[in-house]
Parts: structure tokens; sequence; C-alpha cells
């Protein structure tokens, strides 16, 4: 099992924004059948070394990852989206 984890500064980090954007990464759920868990927080204190938003994915393998990375709905939506509103991101992928 791989854990797949992102977190993202977004450009406005409004709580607004930060919820929409929270919002569009649980959307996989669902809609992204290869995932084996999907995990999403908003972050809380705000500090200037905080990142806003962070998504954790379990996948099984990294065929799985792989196949992630060019899944229709992360693509069109969910990168589309993200890639849009993030002003940095920061990503580890790590076996369980």
């Amino acid at each position: 099992m791989i854990k797949h984890i992102v977190c993202f500064k977004l450009a406005d980090n409004s709580k607004e924004q930060c919820e929409k954007a929270a919002e569009v990464l649980r959307s996989m759920d669902g809609n992204v059948p290869l995932l084996r868990g999907i995990e999403v927080g908003v972050d809380f204190l705000r500090s200037a070394r905080s990142y806003d938003v962070i998504l954790q994915v379990m996948l099984d393998d990294e065929e799985a990852l792989e196949a992630y990375q060019k899944d229709d709905y992360h693509c069109s939506v969910v990168k589309k989206h993200m890639h849009a509103v993030a002003q940095a991101s920061v990503a580890v992928d790590y076996y369980m």
C-alpha cells in the first residue's frame, strides 16, 4: 500500500477558498476508483509556514499511483482546479 500526500498553499487562502479546494479534492471519493482511502484537511493555525490544504490518498502500489496521475476525473476536475488556485505544493509518496 502507498500513501500519496500533497500539501497545497493557495494564492487566495481565505477560509472560503480553502474549503472550496478541500471540497474539490474530496470529490475524488467515488469518482476515482483506484483510491483505497482519501483524507483531506484544511489548516487551522494559518501560520506563515503553514500550507493551507492537505490531501492524503492510499493506493495499492506504484502502478496504481501512476494510473491515478492519469485518471480522467483526477486530471480534468481536480488537477485543473488545484493548478488554477495553488501558489505552491509539495508532495511525498511512501510505502505503508
